[in-house]
């Protein structure tokens, strides 16, 4: 069952608190440690799409299309549609010959509100370059132009974009493609559901690939790291100012990747370990001291990522005039049967 993870604490006291699951695994898929189950079986969102951009250079298409790390970044992101991270999305459906048309993940207005207020300013809409998801369907384009797919309806589940892609996290995760849940995410994109267990492993081979007991072929190994590379290299085109997946690759060697609902998921490079998370009642204020608690009992939270950590807890706890009034606390300690050593 789900324990308590955090409490939200006003005056001292306990007023809320997020219960939640986590697994820390290794590549070979041993569970090293654990709060609450770690074989919950959730979907995975927006976290998986470093998994799934595999995808985009295994099958040749970033290569055939001139592709480079900052456009790969954009394509594992759920991006803030600040003006750059629109600027690269065109960027990529250009060198595909499409346009902004060829998108069909949908519209909303960017995250980041002052993107959002300077579109209102010049009295614009948003367009689907804003979606957040809009570089993972550039990459979707991306492959299904380079297969030699039709372009139309490539968002749809029974597409052969959206069938490689669940093969390709099944094979990553070792959790078979038969099992999985499939839904359809905020984009209209095919969504996966796993254990955790199974998410953290594949964020750990992702992050260590040349690990032996990750098993992955050289081509997925070149794959896995060039996206990290991309992801650590280019951290604001992943989520954007202000987020904590940006914030923490600039300080600190990991591969991070948000997801709705309260999921998040990381890899620690040259640790072989990964990390998923699920915040169970979705709300994604709970993860950042969860994820905080996490790297700490790792021996791995370096003082610049706690500096991250310590401005997020600032952020979050202030009240409409600027005053600190509520802290969100970690609470819980891991499980291990092995001992989690530094």
């Amino acid at each position: 069952m789900s324990e308590i993870l955090v409490e939200v604490r006003r005056g001292g006291f306990a007023e809320s608190v997020h219960r939640g699951n986590l697994a820390v695994a290794d590549a070979s898929g041993a569970l090293l440690a654990w709060a609450g189950d770690p074989e919950t079986v959730t979907f995975m969102r927006s976290a998986a799409k470093p998994l799934q951009a595999l995808a985009v250079v295994e099958t040749g298409a970033y290569e055939a299309f001139g592709l480079d790390e900052r456009e790969l970044a954009v394509i594992c992101a759920s991006h803030g549609s600040e003006p750059h991270h629109v600027e690269v999305v065109l960027g990529i459906l250009e060198k595909l010959g499409l346009g902004e048309t060829g998108l069909e993940c949908g519209t909303h207005w960017p995250s980041h509100q002052p993107s959002a207020f300077e579109l209102a300013r010049q009295g614009r809409r948003p367009t689907s370059l804003h979606c957040n998801c809009s570089g993972k369907h550039a990459g979707m384009l991306a492959v299904a132009r380079h297969m030699g797919w039709p372009v139309e309806g490539y968002f749809r589940m029974d597409h052969p974009v959206q069938r490689l892609y669940v093969e390709t996290v099944a094979a990553v995760t070792s959790y078979p493609a038969a099992r999985m849940w499939l839904a359809v995410d905020g984009c209209g994109a095919t969504v996966v559901g796993l254990p955790l267990r199974r998410m953290a492993q594949g964020f750990a081979r992702l992050a260590d690939p040349d690990d032996p007991t990750a098993a992955l072929g050289p081509e997925r190994r070149r794959a896995a790291a060039l996206i990290v590379r991309a992801m650590r290299g280019h951290p604001e085109m992943v989520a954007g100012t202000g987020r904590l997946c940006t914030a923490l690759m600039r300080a600190m060697p990991v591969v991070a990747k948000s997801g709705a609902e309260g999921v998040y998921c990381l890899g620690l490079p040259g640790r072989g370990l990964g990390l998923a998370v699920k915040i169970e009642d979705g709300n994604s204020r709970a993860v950042a001291p969860v994820v905080e608690r996490v790297l700490g009992r790792l021996g791995c939270l370096t003082p610049e990522a706690g500096a991250v950590f310590e401005d997020i807890r600032a952020l979050v706890g202030k009240n409409h005039r600027g005053e600190p009034t509520v802290s969100l606390e970690a609470v819980f300690e891991l499980s291990s049967e092995r001992g989690l050593g530094t």
